[in-house]
């Protein structure tokens, strides 16, 4: 499930970090997993006035969906050679420049589309990734001001990215935004006439105000997940975790003491007991390193048994139980105990809004990335087309089911299995079709 109205207020919050900072919500990998065009909007609807994607096919299928130019600005950043500049120009989206062949790839576009190319110098600050290097920065200044005296190019924008912005106090942090300062100054030396600056990413725009510049680009905040949870949850900067992760338990038996449980039997059952299959797998985006083998490495972590409170705890019927054993390609197994009253059909929350497990309350995306060693960014946006988004918090009541190409309740799907929530009736569908779109 995902809560539309959670990534609009998110967005208002991040709009009050910012400052007099503009906010470009960066919405790429389908919108970190929740969607791309549905969460766009809510972005919008927030007050962000720029969307940020990384491939091309995300910003021409925004522009296409509607998203006009008087609506939003939009970025792209990562492409190849030979990608279609030609049809960014026409659709009137900025393009990134990081390198002199992408400047001479930009001009050719725009002389083809007969309009000049927005563009922004993408610098390599200390990041080591994509970006002019400071010492080429002249180089490519020449060639992109010159293109722009020519009138094939305007060059609006300049932007880098940060290393270690989840580490506030690391001495790259402040050495980069150095870097960046001297070539923003090198830049307009030679001519160049920005509209936006722009450096922070989500952790940069919540921990560090000196480098908001004119344009702020959070990504993992807009969808209400902390970049920064070694410093605090989401609460403590405004945000609400925009997904719910939830699934019905497929099969529930009883088995005996030292029962094997999937592959490998990892784990091993302490005692006759109940075991419920949850129907999702690693196809879906379940980390296999997720899997459990208690006591001495748990799994996943999962509510059964009740709701999220309004506080992000456990209500009194609910606990929160591990994957038991290997998460496998399309389910995982929970030990639901001995005394379990979970029938089959019943829905349990792989995480949500919750207050983590940390402080005593139901599990987060962030639970999951400690489960499986990696950082919650990845959690959500791994979660595959099998799983549908079932929207809510949008224009009308009700929740509103989309999903993906190929999920299950499409042409290409098969058959019930583990959704994002509870699937709305169908005939809710055409009422928020508009914000969908």
């Amino acid at each position: 499930m995902i809560d539309l109205g959670a990534i609009r207020s998110n967005v208002e919050s991040l709009a009050d970090h910012a400052g007099s900072a503009q906010v470009m919500a960066v919405v790429k990998a389908d919108a970190y997993g929740h969607g791309l065009l549905p969460s766009a909007r809510a972005a919008l609807a927030g007050g962000a006035t720029w969307l940020g994607t990384a491939q091309v096919s995300e910003a021409l299928a925004l522009r296409a969906a509607g998203i006009g130019p008087e609506q939003a600005r939009i970025l792209t950043w990562l492409y190849a050679p030979g990608a279609p500049l030609r049809a960014l120009v026409e659709a009137d989206v900025d393009v990134s420049v990081a390198s002199p062949w992408a400047i001479e790839e930009a001009a050719a576009a725009a002389r083809a589309a007969g309009r000049p190319a927005r563009v922004h110098l993408k610098v390599d600050t200390g990041l080591g990734r994509n970006g002019i290097l400071p010492d080429q920065l002249p180089a490519a200044l020449d060639a992109a001001l010159r293109a722009e005296a020519e009138g094939v190019l305007r060059v609006v924008g300049v932007w880098s990215h940060f290393a270690f912005a989840d580490e506030p106090d690391h001495p790259t942090v402040r050495r980069q935004a150095e870097v960046f300062d001297e070539a923003v100054r090198t830049s307009e030396a030679a001519g160049a006439r920005f509209e936006v600056r722009h450096l922070a990413n989500s952790a940069a725009t919540l921990t560090n105000p000196r480098v908001h510049y004119d344009l702020v680009r959070p990504g993992l905040a807009v969808y209400g997940l902390s970049p920064v949870p070694q410093l605090g949850s989401p609460d403590r900067y405004g945000l609400t975790p925009a997904m719910t992760l939830e699934a019905e338990l497929a099969t529930v038996k009883h088995v005996p003491e030292g029962q094997g449980v999937s592959y490998a039997h990892a784990y091993t059952t302490p005692g006759s007991t109940i075991l419920g299959v949850v129907p999702l797998g690693y196809a879906d985006g379940i980390p296999r390193h997720a899997s459990g083998a208690l006591p001495e490495r748990p799994g996943g972590p999962v509510l059964v048994g009740g709701p999220i409170d309004e506080a992000g705890g456990i209500d009194g019927t609910g606990r929160v139980l591990h994957v038991a054993g290997r998460v496998c390609m399309d389910q995982f197994v929970l030990d639901l105990g001995p005394y379990a009253a979970e029938q089959a059909g019943d829905v349990v929350t792989l995480f949500g809004p919750g207050a983590g497990l940390a402080r005593g309350g139901a599990p987060t995306a962030e639970d999951w990335a400690q489960a499986a060693g990696t950082i919650s960014y990845e959690i959500t946006t791994r979660l595959g087309a099998r799983v549908p988004r079932v929207y809510v918090g949008g224009p009308s009541d009700g929740p509103t089911a989309e999903p993906a190409p190929g999920a299950p309740g499409t042409s290409g799907g098969t058959g019930s299995r583990g959704h994002a929530g509870p699937a709305a009736p169908h005939d809710h569908r055409d009422h928020d079709q508009e914000w969908l779109s």
